[in-house]
């Protein structure tokens, strides 16, 4: 009997791009458990079931090469997945995507545009179908709106699901979430929350003060990293709905008001020497008892990328299986547990909630 797969395809063959496939790589090997996953099963869908069919970037250097090979070509790190990996996705040719707004000028210092490219929209949508995608994979850069859009747009005429990865309010908008909730396919984003990440610890930490009776006076998030992510991020203009989408995610878990000058949350700086590794420095400041203050500083340090992939493969098996049950409301829970923006009706919902009404559905129920 064949093993059920998630046809996907993968917008920008980045970082996080080369931790999915390696990732998928390694639980398709003899030697791979499931370990390290939230959910090893979703459905009849298992921990290797990604099937990658299709790609699209615009470095020179990845372009019209192999999908595995260009997982390592041009910025692109080593991600810590070792191990004999089998190629996955050596049989798909990278495409030259639209370019848009999605190379901005820092992007631009280290890597070659293979020619602008205001895109087809006719002839993505004809490639996406080709391809049989079930599912279209977000990862272009911070910053990205128009294109973010124009890829949710092919996702909508090609008739696949879309989960959105990066800083874009896609899945938070209304229009979007209506147009995509009337076609019958999943809208799953916005803004991918690390598997075990500065914004989901954050969140633990804000809750357990309002969870304990404590008053949040002030609190900060900084985040320092050496991949291409973090180089990107130097170009200030392009990071507003990344703040607004870190800021949201943390403020959201608390059950009080903090002013504007009390929360800063957001990326601090690039260091090179970090490669993919990233590290994260937060504090939270408040009065307990009698007005007793009450400090707590943590630095947490993760390996990037793969602490992305490890909810984006979930995120796509979700969609399919949701796409698979014609129960595509199961969007917002999936996007609610999973992404730092998720829609506003389930953005305060505490994430243990969201994860059981989740667990549920998955489980076959109806989770609402």
């Amino acid at each position: 009997m064949d093993t059920p797969l998630v046809r996907v395809g993968v917008i920008g063959v980045g970082n996080c791009a080369r931790a999915l496939l390696e990732g998928t790589a390694h639980y398709r090997s003899a030697s791979g458990s499931p370990a390290g996953l939230m959910f090893p099963e979703v459905g009849p869908y298992g921990a290797g079931a990604l099937e990658p069919v299709a790609a699209w970037d615009v470095d020179v250097e990845k372009v019209g090469k192999d999908l595995w090979t260009a997982r390592a070509a041009g910025q692109n790190l080593p991600v810590g997945i070792g191990g004999d990996l089998l190629p996955v996705g050596a049989d798909v040719r990278v495409l030259r995507a639209p370019t848009l707004d999605g190379a901005g000028a820092r992007y631009r210092e280290r890597v070659t545009v293979a020619g602008d490219s205001a895109g087809d929209r006719a002839g993505t949508v004809a490639q996406v179908r080709a391809a049989k995608v079930d599912v279209l994979l977000n990862y272009l850069p911070v910053g990205s709106q128009e294109a973010t859009e124009w890829w949710a747009g092919v996702a909508l005429e090609a008739g696949v699901g879309f989960v959105n990865n990066v800083p874009v309010f896609i899945a938070r908008r209304d229009e979007w979430r209506d147009r995509f909730r009337a076609a019958g396919l999943p809208l799953i984003g916005d803004d991918i929350k690390s598997q075990l990440g500065a914004t989901y610890l954050h969140r633990v930490l804000v809750r357990a003060f309002s969870d304990r009776g404590i008053t949040l006076d002030r609190t900060y998030q900084l985040n320092v990293g050496g991949n291409m992510d973090f180089y990107n991020m130097l170009e200030r203009d392009r990071l507003a709905s990344k703040r607004e989408s870190k800021t949201s995610a943390v403020t959201d878990a608390y059950d009080g008001e903090l002013g504007g000058d009390d929360v800063h949350i957001g990326p601090s700086d690039y260091v090179r020497f970090l490669g993919d590794t990233k590290k994260a420095f937060i504090r939270c400041e408040g009065r307990g008892f009698g007005g007793a203050p009450i400090e707590m500083e943590i630095q947490l340090t993760v390996p990037d990328s793969p602490n992305s992939a490890g909810v984006v493969i979930d995120a796509a098996r979700i969609a399919k299986l949701a796409m698979d049950r014609g129960d595509t409301a199961v969007d917002e829970w999936v996007s609610a547990w999973l992404f730092k923006a998720p829609p506003r009706a389930v953005a305060q919902e505490s994430d243990q909630i969201a994860r059981e009404r989740l667990v549920r559905w998955i489980g076959g129920g109806a989770g609402r």
